[in-house]
This record gives structure tokens, sequence and C-alpha cells, in this order.
């Protein structure tokens, strides 16, 4: 996993400049407000990427810690951090989502953008799901997000795609995006190539393998109560509606039993 991004880190948030942050946070804050007596203080964003959720939470008074395995992603989100009015206020942790280690216990912890379907087996996921928590106080909220098997098998499926970003100096990407799902394992591997624009108008161009693992509702469903949470519910959207047949992300809510 820690190899994963590094031809894409550059581009990530470019590519997924259409997801509004400020909108996913409100329904943050929702979930706290509906299952939680109280909003929590401190706030663990796993698998945080390029830290917008993290930077994002930062901004509305929490106590954020990010972690998340990739050294390049992180780079990019502590620029992020460097580059705001939350300068040094959040503490970033490279570290493995199924063992990872903090000083004490967090309110919340959340996990946006389908990082837990980069879990390949049931076995990762546990380790991941036991580990969350094992660091969150008693009641504390679980708030992630999955790619549905709707998403796999018609969306991803064996589809190719092409992404075209330009960034702040007007230099341009291209990323191919070459998609391969089997059914039986569950698993869908992207195949991606991204070429880069220069300053002298080259490109350079690097190639990676990402994957991810789809897990129904039931898998997920059993898996939070073996490890010790209160599954609250799956959710189709920020408004907490019931996910239709060809709804792509599930939000997830789970409670901490101690």
């Amino acid at each position: 996993m820690s190899d994963i991004y590094k031809s894409i880190f550059g581009i990530y948030d470019s590519v997924n400049g259409g997801i509004n942050y400020g909108a996913w946070a409100d329904f943050v804050e929702k979930n706290f407000d509906r299952f939680m007596e109280s909003r929590p203080s401190l706030v663990l964003d796993l698998a945080c990427g390029t830290g917008k959720m993290t930077l994002e939470l930062a901004k509305r008074g929490y106590d954020m810690i990010g972690v998340d395995i990739s050294e390049d992603m992180l780079s990019v989100a502590y620029d992020n951090m460097c580059s705001s009015e939350k300068r040094n206020k959040i503490l970033y942790l490279c570290q493995d989502m199924r063992a990872f280690e903090l000083y004490g216990t967090v309110g919340a912890v959340t996990c946006c953008l389908d990082g837990i379907n980069y879990l390949l087996d049931i076995k990762e996921l546990e380790k991941c799901f036991l580990c969350v928590h094992n660091y969150l106080d008693p009641g504390g909220l679980f708030l992630f997000d999955v790619n549905t098997p709707y998403k796999f098998e018609n969306v991803y499926a064996d589809n190719a795609y092409v992404l075209e970003t330009e960034d702040d100096k007007g230099l341009m990407s291209f990323c191919g995006w070459q998609n391969e799902y089997d059914k039986e394992t569950r698993i869908c591997n992207f195949y991606l190539t991204v070429f880069t624009e220069k300053n002298d108008g080259l490109y350079t161009r690097k190639d990676e393998v990402q994957s991810e693992r789809c897990y129904d509702k039931k898998e997920l469903w059993d898996l939070l109560s073996e490890c010790g949470f209160e599954c609250l519910g799956f959710f189709g959207d920020f408004d907490f509606g019931e996910p239709g047949n060809d709804c792509q992300r599930w939000y997830i809510a789970a409670k901490a039993l101690k």
C-alpha cells in the first residue's frame, strides 16, 4: 500500500476537484450532532491523503490528526496546511491504517474517499476496524465511506477513462485509467498512466497499479459488530437518505461500544 499514489499524488487534488469537502464536513458534523451527546474535540482522519478533509475539519475548530501510509500524499497535505491559517495545527503521521498508533484515544475517526476499499481482504479490514475501535473513546464515532457493488460492477467494471487537469501555472496533466474487475475476487485493478507537462513543454510519464476490494453491506455490518461497534446506518447521501440500487457510495456511521 505504501507504493500507491507514487504517480498521481501531484495531481490527486485536481482529479478530485469536483468533491465538495465543505458539504462533506457539514455531513460529518451532522453525524456528530445526531449520534453523539456532544461534538468531539479530537478527531482522527484515517487515510487522510492530501489532507483536504483534515484541513476542512481543522478550520472548524477540531484538533486533528491525519494518518496516511503515503509519504508523497502527506507531503502535499503538509504543504496545504502550511499555506493555510492552520499552520502547524494538524499532527500528520505516516502510518498504516491497519496498525497505526496514537498517543491516546480520540472522539471520532473519519475515513473518506473509499480508503477502506484499499484493504483487499477481510483480515486486513478486521485489523483496521479493531485498531480504530482501540483508539476511540467509549461512544466515539467512526465515519467512513465505501464504493458500492454497483459502482464496481457498472462504473469501474472493465471501463477506461482519460482524465485531464491543469495546474495553477497552466501546465497540463493527463491520466489514462484502465480498469479490470474480477467478479470472483471482487478486486478491481486500476492501471494508471500519468503524463505531466514540464516548464520546457516536455512531458514525463509514470505508471502505477492500484487495487480496491468490493465489500457488500452484510460483510461490513457483521465485521463492525464483531469488532465492537454498533452500526448506526448506511446512507446514500449527505441527507441520511436510504441508498438506492444505483448508489455509488455508501456513507457509514458506527459507534464504539466499550
